[in-house]
């Protein structure tokens, strides 16, 4: 399952997403998404989750919960257009 993780403090590293998302189960990739001028994080990033159900989990437990002063934003991912 992959997972869009949104409202993250700049300094958010995938190294602290694969943290935070392993709390809930196995965590095969996570990723910050980062500006490709500035090299700055854009704020958002993805969890890959090899198993549905603890992806879902994660998204329910997350998904407004304060994280480093901000309030996160979880969702499944929606395809690329």
């Amino acid at each position: 399952m992959n997972i869009y993780v949104g409202n993250l403090p700049f300094n958010t590293t995938g190294a602290d997403l694969e943290r935070l998302f392993s709390q809930h189960g196995e965590v095969s990739s996570a990723s910050v998404i980062n500006d490709r001028e500035t090299g700055r994080s854009r704020g958002f990033g993805f969890i890959e989750m090899p198993n549905d159900d603890e992806g879902r989990t994660a998204i329910e437990e997350l998904d407004g919960q304060d994280f480093s002063g901000r309030a996160l934003k979880v969702n499944e991912a929606r395809p690329r257009r």
